[in-house]
């Protein structure tokens, strides 16, 4: 196959709308366009795809070689086949959304979900390579490879990327973190404190007034930065905290297992500032034993990318050279394990895109 033009059709999938586009090279070529979901309807949503799809063909200097994009979940995404989806009620029962398009357009078609894509994207032109130039300018010799992305918004989403290469797990359900264990009520998952409803709910019962769920989390972060005429300040400061307590809790829980930096996306990541010092504090914190002993809450240390003395320390480099017993050589003992936390580089969007392109043209 000629990979001159190695261009990917490409999909945003949202409740209300479908943005269609193409890619080459990492890069948008061709016209965007953008259909209704039609999310009740199958028969209209599957036909405004293949519409979607071919209108931005119609566009472009060559054919594609392969579709690739984010849907939600769950999903046998390997076959292709999406599931019961709560804001796409059409495609309840199973839907063979993937076979589908690739007997329409004769091309090859990849469905993932916009964590992995996103953790993808990052890990090859964004977050992870920008980390790596800088230690490398700054004389340090620490190379990363592996790279958690969780996505902050309606839900809590993330994806992880080892050596370049996205891990999709046995059942293509790797990296589901949203339905980890809740730090603050036992009894649910953590995307009951890690998401937009979440700063909603958890602002209006500070304050008391359950009216105040109306608002959107865009205003509560203006009453919590003080932007606001009017509102309880101390209550959205409230719901940024326990949203940044519990994400930290998860994040070290992944960090536990997967060690490696994490990047953070989605809507909700504009709100870093406020949920930042409790997430960090949960890092890098202390968890107790039976006897009340305290440990660190993880054997490495967290840093705040965002945050420009942090980011200092974490570029400064802790190898030193230590002597071999009995013999003459040395050899280089880094002593301070470390993993940074920060913010998307390329913007979600454009990682989930960039990532699609790439899943793809990694499986042709």
């Amino acid at each position: 196959m000629d990979y001159a033009y190695d261009i990917v059709l490409s999909l945003d999938a949202g409740g209300t709308n479908f943005v269609f586009s193409a890619i080459s090279k990492g890069k948008i070529v061709g016209n965007i366009i953008t259909k209704p979901s039609n999310a009740s309807n199958l028969n209209n949503c599957l036909n405004g795809m293949v519409a979607g799809f071919n209108e931005v063909v119609a566009s472009l200097p060559q054919k594609p070689i392969a579709i690739s994009f984010a849907f939600p979940g769950p999903a046998d995404y390997p076959n292709g086949v999406i599931g019961d989806l709560g804001n796409l009620p059409a495609f309840r029962g199973g839907v063979a959304l993937g076979p589908m398009l690739e007997e329409t357009f004769g091309v090859p078609v990849f469905i993932n979900n916009d964590g992995d894509l996103f953790a993808l994207g990052e890990a090859i032109s964004g977050f992870l390579p920008k980390i790596n130039t800088q230690l490398q300018q700054n004389a340090n010799p620490r190379k990363y490879r592996n790279l958690l992305g969780v996505t902050l918004g309606t839900g809590f989403g993330a994806g992880f990327v080892h050596n370049g290469e996205l891990y999709i797990g046995d059942n293509s359900a790797g990296a589901e973190i949203w339905v980890t264990r809740s730090m603050l009520k036992s009894a649910c998952f953590a995307e009951e404190e890690i998401s937009i409803r979440a700063i909603k709910r958890n602002f209006a019962f500070k304050t008391g007034n359950e009216k105040d769920t109306d608002l959107s989390p865009k205003e509560i972060f203006d009453i919590a930065k003080g932007a606001a005429a009017n509102g309880n300040k101390n209550a959205a400061l409230f719901a940024f905290s326990q949203f940044g307590t519990q994400l930290g809790d998860s994040l070290a829980n992944a960090v536990t297992l997967l060690d490696c930096n994490v990047v953070i996306g989605g809507g909700l990541s504009n709100a870093f500032s406020l949920f930042a010092p409790a997430m960090m504090a949960q890092l890098n914190g202390k968890i107790s034993t039976y006897s009340g002993s305290k440990v660190d809450r993880m054997e490495v240390k967290a840093y705040n990318l965002e945050n420009e003395l942090e980011m200092a320390e974490f570029l400064r480099s802790s190898t030193t050279m230590i002597s071999v017993p009995n013999s003459n050589r040395v050899v280089p003992y880094n002593s301070k394990k470390k993993i940074g936390v920060g913010l998307s580089v390329l913007g979600t969007s454009n990682a989930v895109a960039i990532g699609a392109w790439a899943f793809a043209i990694s499986k042709l």
